[in-house]
């Protein structure tokens, strides 16, 4: 690990902004589409599990949406409080973990993508998460959840790079993915941010576990959850013309589920 110091890329949430900020608009776009043509609660309250440093908290809140939100990162959700001040925005933030969804009301659209929903590492924890969105959503109301897919007959490492540059500020951010281990339903995960602002070069490595899913893995989960019905499959396009299947096990690299309150 040469030249990089260990650091949870959750305690830089600027760094992590500028990686994903990209995103936001369409992902925002996306959510506020997949209501309009699936959901059957017609109000405009959301929640975000995992809501991170509260970009798309930001982005739904000045839509004029009703928004709440909750994660396991003090300084991702101190990052997230000081955004909306400084927009004179309002939501609700809470500190909380995905396998216990402890929230106030009831909310017409819930949302958690870029696959935060695998580091819950277990299935009774990732039942329970779901079970607890569920309760949190009212009947015809829309959980949408994005999460990369595991190929488990793959034996290459795959590699992701994004460039990022605001304000004088330069992000390299490099993750890296090792070849499930199909028995322990696990896979190794780095990513490495290298930060360039002015003539200081800051490098760090964030390593941690996910949880894997195939399509099969991922379905049988669904149906251990029959509160929520799955109603569309799409993918990181966030383009509501392009459907996916779960159906067979290969092929499928990403999914985001549309699952829908039963009444």
């Amino acid at each position: 690990m040469t030249g990089f110091e260990e650091l949870d890329w959750y305690e830089t949430p600027r760094w992590y902004d500028l990686v994903f900020d990209a995103d936001t608009g369409r992902e925002a776009d996306f959510l506020e589409e997949v209501l309009e043509v699936h959901g059957e609660s017609p109000g405009r309250r959301v929640l975000e599990p995992a809501c991170g440093s509260g970009r798309l908290v930001a982005e739904l809140a000045r839509r004029g949406w009703q928004v709440s939100g909750f994660d396991a990162s003090d300084a991702m959700l101190e990052h997230a409080r000081e955004r909306l001040a400084a927009e004179g925005l309002t939501a609700r933030l809470t500190r909380g973990r995905l396998e216990e969804v402890r929230v106030r009301g009831r909310f017409d659209l819930a949302h958690c993508l870029v696959s935060t929903f695998k580091y819950v590492l277990d299935e009774e924890g990732a039942r329970a998460h779901l079970a607890g969105v569920a309760r949190a959503l009212r009947p015809g109301g829309l959980y949408v959840l994005g999460l990369h897919l595991t190929e488990y007959a793959s034996s290459r490492m795959q590699c992701e790079r994004w460039v990022v540059e605001e304000d004088g500020l330069r992000v390299v951010c490099t993750t890296r993915t090792w070849p499930a281990d199909r028995r322990r339903r696990r896979e190794r995960m780095r990513t490495r941010l290298t930060v360039t602002e002015g003539a200081r070069v800051r490098r760090t490595e964030t390593n941690w576990e996910f949880r894997t899913y195939g399509p099969r893995q991922l379905r049988a989960l669904l149906r251990s959850v029959p509160e929520l019905e799955l109603v569309a499959v799409h993918d990181f396009h966030y383009d509501l013309d392009l459907t996916r299947e779960l159906e067979g096990g290969r092929g499928v690299n990403d999914a985001v589920l549309v699952l829908r309150r039963r009444p």
